[in-house]
């Protein structure tokens, strides 16, 4: 099952920003936190993979643990 997402653009004086927002379905099911970085890597120019990096990982595992 997809996902559709809309690709927005924002410009400024100093530039273009690019946006694509993830589904909260999709946030949830790959456990997600606030903050996290993520790398992406293009693929071709229809595929995108984007990568958690072991430090990124090893953050979620201890701050899901705190209260």
């Amino acid at each position: 099952m997809g996902y559709p997402t809309k690709v927005q653009l924002i410009s400024r004086e100093k530039g273009k920003q690019w946006y694509v927002n993830f589904p909260n379905a999709l946030a949830e099911a790959m456990n997600f936190v606030k903050g996290e970085t993520v790398e992406w890597t293009v693929v071709s120019t229809h595929c995108l993979q984007m990568n958690r990096s072991t430090r990124t990982s090893q953050t979620r595992k201890t701050t899901r643990g705190r209260k």
